[in-house]
């Protein structure tokens, strides 16, 4: 049974677990994990994916989708785990900083068609759909704020002060709040979030859809009240992966015996 400590104690533990189990098992934990990811961040935005979308989608022997219709689908969910890809890696590299280019090249994975890192825009208009609340920031202050929020993370007094999944969460609620993408806004933000906890060494946290009304809530809220639903966010992957983990080990063990 995986032994109870820290957050960065417990992830560290699953992360060593992983790497010692039969190849086959891990390509499959991989494989779920990052398909549960996707299922519950697409649903907090109101997409929801069948299990065969997804499967399509990230099965490694489909390199063209046979559907069309399947095509567009496959193609974003796609899209979205290369993000993942994406923040994993960077995430593992610490020497190098996080930066508004990161927030920026998770928005281009997501969205090739906007250009690159010089071309890439923030929004010009007020969004029509009041999805998260009432009021975003004003097009002319997006740069200012998204600024920042760079700023903050950048502080010594930040990092010194506040414990990893504080910052991931703040930052995380304070650009949302912020939506400086036309699209996606929500989505990029997560993922940004996430790459901030792998880099402090916590697990990511993937917010079930169910919680979706109480995650727009938090965001009309306050900055704690996020913090709270990424805390339990973050809880609940813990105890799913060391659940998966001594199941397997329990299965292997009676078979081996």
């Amino acid at each position: 049974m995986a032994s109870r400590g820290s957050v960065e104690e417990r992830w560290a533990s699953i992360e060593s677990r992983i790497e010692s189990v039969d190849a086959g098992f891990r390509a499959q934990f991989l494989e779920n994990f990052d398909m549960s990811w996707i299922f519950h961040d697409s649903a907090l935005e109101g997409t929801v994916y069948t299990f065969a979308e997804l499967r399509t989608a990230i099965d490694p022997n489909v390199t063209v989708v046979p559907d069309s219709s399947l095509q567009p689908i496959c193609e974003e969910i796609r899209r979205h785990r290369e993000a993942i890809a994406y923040i994993r890696d960077y995430a593992s590299k610490k020497r190098q900083p996080i930066t508004l280019d990161n927030l920026k090249k998770i928005y281009l994975i997501l969205h090739p068609e906007e250009g690159d890192l010089k071309t890439v825009k923030y929004r010009k208009d007020i969004p029509q759909h009041r999805l998260y609340f009432p009021e975003y920031a004003p097009p002319a202050k997006i740069h200012y704020k998204v600024k920042q929020v760079f700023d903050w993370l950048a502080d010594p007094e930040t990092k010194r002060t506040r414990s990893g999944v504080r910052i991931a969460a703040k930052a995380h609620y304070d650009l949302v709040r912020c939506f400086p993408f036309q699209t996606d806004s929500g989505k990029v933000g997560r993922l940004f979030m996430n790459m901030l906890l792998l880099r402090a060494g916590c697990p990511p946290a993937i917010i079930h859809h169910t919680e979706r009304q109480r995650y727009y809530e938090a965001l009309k809220s306050s900055a704690v009240t996020m913090n709270t639903i990424v805390q339990q966010a973050i809880e609940e992957s813990l105890m799913s992966c060391e659940k998966m983990l001594d199941e397997h080990a329990t299965r292997t063990k009676a078979f081996i015996s």
